[in-house]
C-alpha cells in the first residue's frame, strides 16, 4: 500500500487568528493630531501669559504716572486744615498767643479715634 503524501507544493495555511479589521485611523494620526492639538493650546497658553504680564505692565505704569497727582491731592489737603487749624486758633486764643514754642514747620499727624469710650 503506497504511503499517504502531501500534495505537490503543500498544504494550506491553517487560519488559527481572527480577521478583525482596523477600525479608525492608525495611531501616528491620533499622536500627531494630539501634538497638534496641544501645540495650539500651548501657543494661547504663551500668548494669555505675554497679555497679562502687558496689563499688568499697564496697570503698573498707570500707578506710577497717577502717583503724583495723588500726592498733589494730599498735600493739597494737607495745607487746606493747617490753614483751617491756623484760623481756628486765631479765633479761639487771639493773635498774641502762640501754640507752639519755636516756628519751625512740624507736620500735622491726624490719629482718629474712636467716638465713645470702650469699657
Amino acid at each position: 500500500m503506497p504511503q499517504d503524501m502531501p500534495p505537490a507544493g503543500g498544504y494550506r495555511q491553517v487560519q488559527y487568528k481572527r480577521n478583525i479589521p482596523a477600525r479608525g485611523f492608525r495611531p501616528i494620526t491620533y499622536l500627531v493630531g494630539m501634538h497638534l492639538f496641544m501645540a495650539y493650546g500651548y501657543y494661547k497658553l504663551f500668548y494669555g501669559i505675554r497679555e497679562q504680564n502687558e496689563l499688568a505692565r499697564e496697570k503698573i505704569w498707570g500707578r506710577l504716572h497717577i502717583l503724583p497727582l495723588l500726592q498733589a491731592e494730599e498735600d493739597r489737603d494737607q495745607v487746606r486744615r493747617y490753614y483751617a487749624d491756623k484760623a481756628r486758633e486765631q479765633q479761639l486764643l487771639g493773635s498774641e498767643t502762640k501754640v507752639y514754642n519755636s516756628d519751625r514747620f512740624v507736620r500735622p499727624t491726624f490719629a482718629y479715634t474712636p467716638a465713645k469710650a470702650i469699657n
